[in-house]
């Protein structure tokens, strides 16, 4: 009761100050500690991806003798001076190799989601702008992709590639968030076409290229940069799921978290860490855009604010 009562209050406070949307939204972020917690998780992320190759003490291709020499069918060496996450099964580092996964991670997760945006964006704008045949095609298509599972999509698009590749995996991954970015946008441009702004500059005799331009997609693009946050999520997933398929990239010497976590299920009875730190490396990072986008989508929702 007590902090709805304090919500209540530092609404009225907004609006008695005059506050925009953003600098409202920006105060919610702030007290909010679902979105501390996701905006730490994604930065720390984003920290260790970018900084990956000065951070890893070692090369992802790089083999050890002092780690290949206690290497047995049955053993894989644990941490010890020098590598504090010990071996994989190849005699390599495998703390070098989960900052570097941490790097191919966010590559191919940010890419795939940039690309399906992007694409979602064209068909959802044309379809909101023009309405008619043209938005029933496109929307058409939109339900045919929406109706395949996701996951599900981005394996049969990954399985048609002859050879499995990183490129593969954000093509594929893209191609399941473009259904996504497209109904969401052009949800938003037929409510902007509505809009008492939008009325004014046709009835003013604006050209409608400039109408849709300058008027309508800048006031609906907001939802679809908050969707983008969560895609991100799950994009990441996806990657790593086609990975853990052997439908990602094969090379062995490419450090990426879900190949990890398949090479490490011949070893799940001697060594459970191979599987279990990329685990929940993927769980972290997954939960933390989650989150940080949940939290974006409360808190520019006027819908949603107490």
């Amino acid at each position: 009761m007590t902090t709805l009562t304090q919500r209540r209050k530092a609404r009225i406070d907004d609006l008695a100050a005059g506050h925009s949307l953003g600098a409202q939204a920006w105060r919610r972020l702030r007290r909010d500690p679902v979105a501390i917690t996701g905006a730490v998780l994604v930065g720390l992320f984003v920290i260790v991806a970018v900084l990956a190759p000065l951070l890893a003490p070692h090369p992802a291709a790089q083999s050890f003798p002092e780690l290949q020499q206690d290497l047995r069918p049955g053993s894989v060496p644990g941490p010890q001076p020098g590598f504090p996450l010990g071996s994989d099964q190849l005699g390599r580092d495998f703390f070098s190799r989960m900052i570097l996964a941490a790097q191919q991670t966010l590559l191919v997760g940010v890419l795939a989601t940039l690309i399906g945006l992007a694409v979602g964006m064209v068909i959802g704008a044309v379809a909101g702008a023009f309405g008619g045949w043209v938005d029933t095609v496109l929307m058409r298509v939109t339900d045919v992709l929406l109706s395949v599972p996701s996951l599900l999509l981005a394996i049969s698009i990954a399985a048609l590639a002859a050879r499995p590749s990183q490129t593969t995996v954000i093509i594929a991954v893209s191609i399941v968030s473009v259904p996504i970015f497209a109904r969401l946008l052009r949800g938003s441009m037929l409510a902007q076409r509505e809009s008492d702004h939008v009325v004014a500059a046709t009835a003013l005799g604006v050209r409608r290229r400039a109408v849709v331009l300058r008027h309508m997609l800048p006031n609906a693009i907001g939802p679809v940069i908050v969707q983008a946050t969560l895609t991100l999520a799950t994009s990441i997933l996806d990657a790593a799921a086609l990975s853990f398929l052997g439908l990602g990239d094969a090379d062995p010497a490419r450090a990426e978290w879900g190949l990890m976590l398949a090479q490490a299920q011949t070893y799940l009875d001697v060594r459970p860490a191979l599987a279990v730190y990329p685990a929940i490396a993927i769980i972290v990072v997954a939960l933390g855009f989650t989150l940080l986008g949940e939290s974006l989508r409360e808190a520019l929702d006027p819908k949603g604010r107490r």
